[in-house]
């Protein structure tokens, strides 16, 4: 399939990012989806095959679609409808957002299911404080109808809790919503182990769940000449070197 240097490596990286979360056990069956909005083409983007466990997916077997669902290549892929759905209203709504990742983990969902959501009680959810995004239960998103509900929740934040559903992070590269994944996921992670103690959560007070906000933007995102090293979001980097050190076939 014909395509340029650049397609090609964000394939290779979304592809990565699919190996990254069957790595850390975040993949479920067949479903959940992460896209890359393919440049040069912003009406397109790249999903996972239908079918495909996230182990199997590889750079050249991602999808390419358009905002209406059509697949922009081979016709004998398929995709998941309700994974569209969710993808293609962000990429529609958030020109700035080039991937979006989303997770069905249980630390995930058990958030996405208590009345408050993410409490400001560990230093990752502090990174976060007032910047994550609520979207309350529609169904299993088959309805393209929900697709301005769900943009017009996320607004112009970066991290969405799905009610009843689960965790979905935006990012202007593959390595910066990836990251922004990772620690919203470990925050939920630290709520719970906290909450199944019963005992008393200690919240800071609210300015310095404001400074922690504040100063963990720029570390949180660490691209371009943003961050805490002179290389973007080196947490990603390792990562792949992990991926090519199990298994290199993503690449393919």
């Amino acid at each position: 399939m014909a395509m340029n240097e650049q397609e090609w490596e964000l394939r290779v990286q979304l592809a990565a990012a699919y190996r990254m979360v069957d790595h850390f056990g975040w993949s479920e069956l067949i479903w959940t989806h992460n896209t890359v909005r393919v440049p040069g083409a912003e009406d397109h983007f790249l999903i996972n095959p239908y079918g495909l466990r996230f182990d199997e997916v590889t750079a050249s077997n991602l999808v390419k679609v358009d905002h209406e669902g059509n697949i922009v290549g081979d016709q004998e892929q398929e995709i998941n409808p309700a994974g569209f759905v969710i993808h293609s209203a962000i990429h529609m709504a958030r020109p700035d957002v080039r991937c979006v990742m989303h997770t069905h983990t249980t630390a995930g969902m058990a958030v996405a299911a208590l009345e408050e959501g993410l409490l400001p009680i560990s230093m990752y959810a502090l990174g976060y404080f007032e910047r994550i995004a609520y979207h309350d239960f529609e169904g299993p998103s088959l309805e393209l109808g929900e697709r301005e509900r769900l943009a017009a929740n996320l607004g112009q934040k970066n991290l969405l809790v799905m009610k009843t559903h689960g965790l979905l992070a935006c990012g202007e590269t593959v390595a910066q919503a990836f990251v922004r994944l990772f620690r919203l996921e470990r925050a939920c992670q630290v709520q719970l182990a906290a909450q199944a103690t019963g005992a008393k959560l200690v919240i800071p007070p609210r300015e310095v769940c404001e400074l922690s906000a504040r100063l963990s933007d720029d570390f949180l995102v660490s691209e371009g000449d943003k961050g805490y090293s002179r290389k973007p979001n080196p947490e990603f980097a390792a990562m792949m070197r992990l991926m090519d050190r199990k298994d290199p076939s993503y690449r393919l």
